[in-house]
């Protein structure tokens, strides 16, 4: 503080020479003895204002702060237009903490001299320790506009910016003074955390790295450094700014919702869920913590936990509308059909066109088995989307309400629904299965066979469509005249389907299964009708087939058989042969048809059940193949003198199954007297055991 000559005309000599030993004891930082003289000089008549602003400057200096306020008043008295008096006091009360008495000081001072701009920069100071963030950016943009290099009030200024939320312009003034000298810089953690809440996280990751390598225990930069990382999708390394904060500072909790969100995303469920629940103990009223690990639950398929935690959060929250989505989905995940539908009906109302609510809705309807209304609901669906599963689902409803029909004996109303859903492209047997039921019940036996025989055909594992089938036909046809049959005569004389593995094809050489007994016998089986004549017609018809075949001339022949079939449809014999025709014409498939409906009539038809396995073997459907085999030996141990052994040995083989093909192929040998057939089979036998 430097010393003035004070005018004569208002200070008397002696005051005025205390004065000056108090200026020559303060030069000699002898501040004690500087305020004696000054105290002595101000009980003098003639006291000049001067002396009590110098009085009050080394009170002040020596921090005695109430006598220094105490002399500052005293000159107020004297001099009261005097703005540096208050802008004394204002740094008085600012250097005390009584910012809204200092903000007084400094106002009245921008009163009195509104031109010094220096004094918007105090004025700011205490704007922003009173949390008044918007007066202090106005008053530090004042005070720049003049003093722009004060990079104090500049970094005060992004302080104010960034304490409203404006992180924008926080960003810019960070910005201005880390361009203007990044080697002074030292704003990185403030600067960084701008960015990253301005949606730049590179960036801000980048300051927040600075920041920590200045301070490595700046556990503000680590967890803004947590949150960049995350932002980036460098889950790792966000995984390990976290355990370095939550390792020193455990009782954090505020971070503990972030990073259970984080380890959610890193499929860290069972940590996740650790940390939502500690999050929730310390802030049981923040319905995010509810909600987030609600969302790990249900990820987790732990649908009870999740709507435990969903119907915590709606009780805060009535009126987020995706908790209640959420709380839908998990009743409807639960199969708790009849809740999920009461929460898409509230959905519904408020968001009356969300089409995936609609969906569920119709899919909980079609669950619940109220057909009619999921039926309607999907129709009104298809034209707004044309989705494939809708449609599907569409079918299905209206497949499952013609059964519901049938039941209530309201088949005309089944039919349709079966119809029209054949239409729109459904193809499972059971839509056929149930025309079947509805002809059948309405005595239309002709549509209900052709829908039995589709719907076996579309599903050939579905047994109870070949069951009810068989009892269908049998229920039709009663044999009235039984023929005795010579043994082996059920084949028929008609060739059966070839072995088509290697092995058998050259044993056999194409020889039909039923011609294998023969050759063994040494003898012709006589050719004799297998079936249960029922007229003379049908007698006709088969004698005709069997011309027609013999003559090479197939498709008369399958003509000739298939009318035999209208008269007597549950003819196995008559199945086989056509079965025979259509793997000689190379059409697997209906081959495949037809010897399966021979054991559908006739489940204990070897011939049926052998010729069938050995086309499961052409299509290379051995484990098919290898159940058929089994079927005729169950029935007949020594058919054909052991070559369903030989042919199930076969499909064992070529399955890998070594040790049982070895078994099946030596049961085959003790069956068999062709000595050229078993001495092949006995070398095969040979190089399997190697």
């Amino acid at each position: 503080m430097f010393c003035t000559m004070p005018a004569i005309a208002q200070m008397s000599p002696e005051a005025s020479a205390l004065y000056q030993e108090a200026c020559s004891a303060e030069h000699q930082q002898d501040l004690k003895g500087a305020i004696e003289k000054l105290e002595q000089a101000v009980k003098l008549p003639g006291a000049d204002a001067m002396v009590y602003t110098k009085l009050a400057g080394l009170y002040a200096e020596i921090d005695d702060s109430q006598k220094a306020l105490e002399t500052y008043k005293k000159v107020i008295e004297l001099n009261p237009d005097d703005a540096f008096v208050y802008i004394s006091i204002g740094s008085i009360y600012e250097n005390q903490g009584n910012y809204k008495e200092a903000l007084k000081a400094y106002e009245k001072a921008l009163d009195i001299y509104p031109e010094y701009k220096y004094n918007y920069v105090n004025i700011a100071n205490v704007q922003y320790q009173l949390r008044d963030y918007n007066g202090a950016i106005k008053s530090y943009n004042t005070f720049l506009e003049t003093y722009s290099q004060h990079s104090e009030s500049r970094e005060n200024l992004a302080a104010s910016y960034y304490a409203i939320k404006d992180y924008d312009d926080a960003v810019k003034q960070y910005k201005l003074l880390y361009d203007k000298n990044p080697d002074t810089f030292k704003s990185f953690s403030q600067y960084g955390l701008a960015l990253l809440n301005d949606n730049s996280p590179e960036k801000a990751a980048e300051m927040l790295e600075k920041a920590i390598s200045i301070d490595a225990e700046n556990y503000s930069a680590h967890l803004g450094l947590a949150q960049a990382y995350q932002d980036l999708g460098k889950k790792d390394m966000s995984y390990e700014q976290y355990q370095i904060v939550l390792a020193k500072v455990p009782n954090l909790n505020t971070v503990r919702l972030d990073y259970a969100n984080l380890l959610a995303d890193m499929n860290k469920n069972t940590e996740a869920i650790t940390q939502y629940n500690m999050y929730i103990k310390a802030f049981p009223n923040d319905i995010k913590g509810y909600k987030n690990i609600a969302d790990v639950y249900k990820t987790l398929s732990n649908y009870d936990k999740a709507l435990e935690n969903y119907l915590i959060a709606e009780t805060k929250d009535s009126a987020d509308i995706n908790i209640k989505k959420n709380i839908a989905l998990c009743y409807h995940n639960k199969k708790d059909y009849a809740n999920a539908l009461k929460y898409y009906d509230i959905i519904l109302t408020t968001q009356p066109d969300d089409y995936n609510m609609k969906v569920n809705k119709a899919l909980a309807l079609h669950a619940l088995k109220r057909y009619d209304e999921a039926i309607a609901m999907y129709e009104n669906l298809l034209p707004v989307k044309n989705d494939k599963t809708i449609k599907d689902n569409l079918n299905n409803a209206r497949v499952a309400r013609g059964h519901e029909q049938i039941e209530a004996k309201d088949y005309g109303s089944a039919v349709e629904n079966f119809k029209t859903a054949i239409k729109e492209g459904y193809t499972d047997g059971f839509v056929y299965y149930g025309l079947a039921k509805a002809y059948r019940a309405t005595g239309d036996n002709t549509k209900a066979a052709e829908n039995y025989e589709k719907a076996i055909s579309i599903d050939p594992d579905r047994t109870e469509y070949s069951a009810e089938y068989s009892e269908f036909i049998s229920s039709l046809y009663k044999p009235k005249v039984t023929v005795q049959q010579t043994p082996g005569s059920d084949k028929g004389d008609l060739p059966s389907i070839n072995l088509t593995i290697d092995e058998v094809d050259k044993t056999t050489n194409t020889t039909p299964a039923n011609e294998v007994k023969s050759k063994a016998q040494k003898t012709e089986p006589p050719v004799t009708p297998s079936v249960s004549v029922v007229s003379k017609q049908n007698e006709e018809l088969i004698a005709a087939g069997d011309k027609n075949y013999k003559s090479n001339n197939y498709d008369a022949a399958v003509k000739n058989y298939q009318d035999a079939l209208q008269l007597v449809p549950n003819d196995a014999v008559t199945l086989l042969k056509l079965g025979n025709i259509y793997k000689l014409k190379e059409d697997n498939t209906k081959a495949v048809n037809y010897y399966q409906k021979s054991i559908i009539v006739n489940p204990d038809y070897t011939d049926g059940w052998f010729n069938l396995g050995l086309a499961y073997a052409n299509e290379n459907n051995l484990i098919e193949s290898q159940k058929s085999f089994e079927k005729v030996i169950s029935l007949d141990s020594n058919y054909n003198f052991g070559y369903a052994y030989y042919a199930l040995g076969l499909a064992l083989e070529q399955q890998g199954k070594t040790e049982d093909a070895i078994k099946n192929y030596k049961l085959f040998v003790k069956y068999n007297n062709d000595k050229n057939m078993i001495n092949t089979v006995q070398t095969k036998i040979k190089q399997l055991q190697k």
